[in-house]
């Protein structure tokens, strides 16, 4: 397996692109502009991805008892590539190592350049659908604009009906957020969720959670931004809302900080042999979190995140650890 100093090339220009393109998955990778031309690095991993040591641990939707694995997969950045480029011939290895590893649960959105094309593509080519719980969202500011886009992404996503129906950001959320349920009451979603991507919006999304009680939340949390876990967490498990988990990288930057770091002497006992193992399974430790959806472009990225859903938790003291670490 290449090293992680590959996985960032412009972490500054992620980080400048969060107030145009909030991400609302973790990525090691740089995402892609749409409008800039397609990467030249290498398309395929230079060894075979390994499988993860035993089956993915589940958790409970809290809305319906479903089950759905802790690692799920996210789209932003990663997903952007032209059809047919040779980073979407990646992604086809990619997606089937995210699938034959026991995942399911995949995060897109509108918002996201064509990744609802190239997600919807890459599912139907490989008779991925049935297998996928569909995580998409409503992003525009008026009933008519929320219509037009939600008939658009099932056309991207060639598909009749999502999983799940987020209110991306909050965006209009008093209009988007009834529409969304209208839609579960046709059949059209089964879970309806609302989502945010920084600390300063923790307060009024656990505000709308408390007054709205939604399915699902989504949320950032990170070893370097573990704020969710002081309120808002904890509430969505009093309310019995799930939560999906997104920036566990903190847009990858959490990768250079640990570039020539070795992990804790306890990694081991955890189970954990890599950084981004690492910072996933300190998300899915919190008994709140119901997945955390991490984007990645590479398959042996992929099967090393896919391995953090194995194993033992972190205990308290070792969450803390890191926290105080990365402090």
């Amino acid at each position: 397996m290449t090293s992680r100093r590959d996985f960032l090339t412009s972490a500054s220009l992620a980080t400048a692109g969060l107030a145009l393109a909030p991400l609302a998955a973790c990525s090691r990778e740089t995402p892609t502009p749409a409008t800039a031309p397609a990467p030249t690095t290498p398309t395929t991993p230079p060894t075979a991805p390994a499988p993860a040591e035993g089956p993915l641990m589940t958790r409970a939707i809290p809305a319906t008892g479903e089950q759905v694995p802790v690692i799920g997969a996210g789209t932003s950045g990663s997903y952007e590539v032209p059809l047919g480029s040779g980073e979407f011939e990646t992604l086809k290895e990619t997606i089937r190592t995210f699938f034959e590893g026991g995942g399911s649960v995949f995060d897109t959105s509108p918002n996201y350049a064509n990744a609802e094309d190239v997600l919807g593509a890459l599912l139907d080519e490989g008779g991925w659908r049935d297998q996928c719980f569909l995580a998409t969202k409503l992003a525009a500011d008026d009933r008519a604009a929320m219509e037009a886009q939600w008939a658009d992404s099932l056309r991207r996503l060639r598909t009749d009906r999502v999983e799940l129906l987020q209110v991306h950001n909050l965006r209009e959320w008093q209009t988007a957020l009834p529409y969304a349920r209208e839609l579960k009451e046709r059949g059209l979603t089964k879970y309806v969720g609302l989502t945010h991507y920084v600390e300063r919006s923790h307060a009024e999304l656990e505000r709308i959670m408390r007054a709205e009680k939604p399915d699902f939340i989504q949320i950032n949390y990170s070893v370097s931004a573990p704020q969710a876990a002081e309120s808002l967490l904890p509430a969505a498990q009093e309310l019995g809302v799930a939560v999906l988990i997104n920036r566990a990288f903190d847009d990858g930057k959490l990768f250079a900080q640990v570039e020539d770091k070795p992990l804790p002497d306890w990694a081991e006992e955890a189970g954990v042999t890599s950084w981004a193992q690492m910072f996933l399974k300190f998300a899915i430790s919190h008994p709140a979190v119901t997945a955390v959806i991490p984007a990645t472009g590479k398959p042996h990225h992929q099967a090393d995140n896919l391995k953090a859903g194995t194993g033992a938790l972190l205990s308290e003291a070792q969450q803390a650890e890191l926290i105080k670490m990365f402090a």
